[in-house]
């Protein structure tokens, strides 16, 4: 990884959908240095995927809390499994501190989220004790 590599990645995250030509132009290289350099990065999985960034509120999910998570001993893989199974989660992951897991979700309104929390995430037999953190403004990155 170089400067030229990380100005092209800088390009692709701010849109996915940058052509090869335009990333070429706007980083100062050949379209079949870009070419390469792109097919490389994702060969070994610097570049993981391409996607699309949805806003959540425009599909009516526009709720989104932090459900920390404790759970018992030798049962994350099964929960991790349940956690994404979850249509409401967007992140889910294995953490230290007071709780074993955070499970960012997204609901609709209040009571969604009730539901989704008391009696779906609560309900799991791995599951110990959970806290909801409400989310009352997201950054994605710097602006």
């Amino acid at each position: 990884m170089d400067a030229t590599d990380r100005a092209i990645l800088d390009v692709l995250r701010a849109d996915a959908r940058t052509s090869i030509r335009d990333v070429a132009t706007r980083v100062g290289i050949s379209r079949a240095s870009a070419y390469a350099r792109v097919k490389r990065m994702t060969d070994t999985k610097v570049i993981r995927a391409f996607t699309v960034d949805v806003d959540p509120a425009a599909l009516g999910l526009g709720l989104p809390a932090y459900v920390h998570v404790r759970i018992k001993q030798n049962s994350w893989k099964s929960f991790r499994q349940k956690a994404w199974a979850l249509e409401e989660a967007a992140h889910v992951a294995l953490v230290a501190g007071d709780f074993d897991c955070v499970i960012l979700v997204r609901a609709r309104d209040a009571e969604h989220l009730r539901e989704l929390v008391l009696e779906r995430i609560q309900s799991l037999p791995e599951v110990v004790a959970t806290q909801t953190v409400l989310v009352f403004e997201e950054h994605a990155g710097p602006s």
